[in-house]
């Protein structure tokens, strides 16, 4: 039995067709669900998710066959595998994140993953930050806004430059999603730096959208 199976031995008899339907409608009726909450799902995966791996191949081969099954659940059970093992990952597996990032992609799964893969890269920044830069440059906006939030919660360790620099970068964007994002890594970074934040956004207020502004400025003083 695949790994993935197992899970879903755990985690389809468990679901709530009624409530699949609401989740379903709450994401534009682009993805199936079992139907599952987040605390029920973990619960129910957990011994399985914490099980040790050989190797990264067979952790990423894994995360991959749960990313193929259509319910969004499996999806995000792989997130959180992969946030488990992430000690195992390294600069060298980015590519196989961004291959998953990609997959029908919507905010759910894309921030999910922008949180795995900040946390694999700020183990080795030296090696991780650049492809950062070509991720920024992207022609997938999903893959643009996980490059815009992969420092989320690292406080003062944030690289300063390159989050004001990919923010000028995307801040004509039209993209929503883009103009969200922007102003939600702002507004992290603010809770340390608040001062800097405030700056550029003064700096940039005639190319910032007025949502990233208004995320961005949320928690000042």
């Amino acid at each position: 039995m695949t790994f993935d199976d197992e899970i879903a031995g755990v985690l389809a008899p468990l679901a709530d067709p009624a409530r699949a339907v609401a989740m379903r409608a709450y994401m534009l009726d682009q993805f199936a669900f079992l139907g599952l909450p987040a605390p029920v799902r973990r619960a129910a995966a957990k011994p399985l998710v914490a099980r040790p791996w050989a190797s990264p191949h067979a952790l990423l081969e894994a995360a991959g066959r749960l990313w193929q099954r259509p319910e969004r659940e499996y999806r995000y059970t792989a997130i959180d595998l992969l946030a488990r093992h992430r000690r195992m990952l390294s600069p060298a597996h980015v590519a196989d994140l961004r291959a998953l990032l990609v997959m029908d992609p919507w905010w759910d799964t894309v921030d999910g993953l922008a949180g795995v893969l900040g946390e694999v890269l700020f183990a080795d920044r030296t090696a991780g930050q650049p492809m950062m830069d070509a991720w920024i440059a992207d022609a997938s906006f999903w893959v643009r806004r996980a490059a815009m939030l992969h420092q989320l919660g690292w406080r003062l360790e944030t690289d300063r430059d390159r989050l004001f620099g990919y923010a000028a970068a995307l801040a004509a964007e039209q993209e929503f999603f883009i103009r969200k994002a922007i102003g939600w890594a702002l507004r992290d970074y603010a809770r340390w730096d608040g001062a800097a934040v405030r700056a550029f956004v003064a700096a940039h207020e005639d190319v910032l959208s007025s949502l990233s502004r208004r995320e961005a400025l949320k928690h000042r003083a």
